[in-house]
């Protein structure tokens, strides 16, 4: 369980950049496009962990 609460973390952060950069920049811009596809990777390695 210690692992998925360290993926929960890295989530939350991500989460919290993509709505800061979002704020200033387009949705489309590459550096929000960006971050979405790591915060993708995070809750799919989210629900692939056991």
């Amino acid at each position: 369980m210690d692992r998925k609460n360290g993926i929960l973390i890295e989530i939350e952060k991500c989460r919290e950049e993509m709505n800061a950069m979002s704020k200033k920049l387009a949705l489309s811009s590459k550096e929000v496009v960006s971050i979405s596809k790591q915060l993708d990777d995070l809750l799919n390695k989210y629900q692939n962990a056991k």
